[in-house]
């Protein structure tokens, strides 16, 4: 369960979606699966369902592989600013 900063702004697009960072004037796209684990997570739902979405989504994806990448695409977007817990 995470929110978005209070200067961030987000848009879905073709591909995925878009952040912007209005305070610093950048954005960020996201791949369809980042898109999908920032949505489980801004739509109330913890990391565990966020890695089960992944595998429901994405046939071949085993829940070791998903759990890492949600991790991964959480310590990112942590990182860039973009999200709170």
């Amino acid at each position: 369960m995470c929110t978005l900063k209070p200067d961030v702004l987000l848009t879905r697009t073709e591909y995925g979606m878009a952040l912007l960072d209005q305070k610093r004037a950048e954005y960020w796209t996201l791949n369809p699966t980042a898109a999908l684990v920032l949505q489980t997570l801004l739509d109330g739902h913890g990391t565990e369902r966020a890695v089960e979405s992944l595998v429901e989504r994405y046939e071949g994806v085993d829940a070791e592989t998903a759990a890492q990448d949600v991790t991964r695409i959480v310590d990112d977007l942590s990182s860039a600013g973009l999200i709170a817990p």
